[in-house]
């Protein structure tokens, strides 16, 4: 039993198709990549999964039960977690509190709120950071915060959208540890990324969107060696 499978799943936003059809499986364990281009339904695979939108068709399955009509929260109290493309954390709380409150609204596992704000801290490496206001935090650390904030919910799986955006070659090595260490402790990753150096370095498989349909899945090797995915996203330094 995979530990997340979307089956057919499809929405339309007016006279606009996003999703089309698109199926495929995270194992449990994994890091899974999921790339496209602006506009292949990649976001909207997120908001999905996580209950913000309700697919037109199709069926969404997590741990073997199905999440397609469950709201957020019902979800996230499953062991379910994300990030967002533009970071969302609350801008006048300080660093400990932001992840608080993802240790407060996350999975009952059985341990502590402390315990797991501390764990969410030193895993992200905001231990220093945790009184300081999000809102003086450059932007690379606010995803930091959000990232931390996630992990302190308990996740059995991680979303993560867009991480590394705006983020230098160091800054992007030491995210890709960050998402290595939270994987190694446990928690499947589904990761949304345009850094290909990074996304391809961290993912055991790459799922390609294009136009919402899928086009490609695959190990990273085999991916990049698509014409299809070449053609309508990698480019030619793929080719």
């Amino acid at each position: 039993m995979s530990l997340l499978d979307l089956r057919n799943v499809s929405k339309k936003f007016g006279g606009l198709t996003v999703l089309r059809d698109v199926s495929f499986q995270v194992e449990r364990g994994q890091v899974v990549g999921l790339i496209g281009p602006n506009g292949a339904g990649k976001s909207t695979i997120f908001n999905i999964v996580t209950g913000f939108i309700k697919p037109d068709t199709g069926r969404i399955f997590f741990e073997g039960k199905e999440v397609s009509r469950l709201k957020p929260y019902e979800i996230t109290k499953l062991g379910v977690a994300r990030t967002f493309q533009s970071v969302r954390p609350f801008p006048d709380y300080n660093v400990e509190e932001n992840v608080r409150i993802g240790a407060l609204f996350g999975r009952n596992d059985g341990k502590g709120i402390d315990e797991r704000v501390e764990y969410a801290l030193e895993l992200t490496g905001l231990t220093k950071k945790r009184k300081e206001v999000v809102s003086s935090l450059p932007i690379q650390q606010r995803k930091l915060v959000e990232v931390a904030r996630a992990v302190a919910s308990s996740p059995v799986l991680l979303l993560l959208d867009e991480p590394m955006a705006g983020f230098n070659t160091a800054e992007v090595e030491g995210f890709s540890d960050i998402v290595r260490k939270i994987n190694e402790r446990g928690v499947t990753i589904l990761i949304v990324e345009h850094v290909m150096k990074a996304v391809m370095g961290l993912s055991e498989k790459v799922v390609v969107l294009n136009a919402g349909m899928k086009i490609a899945e695959g190990r990273p090797d085999e991916v990049t060696k698509n014409g299809e995915v070449v053609s309508a996203y990698l480019g030619d330094s793929y080719a």
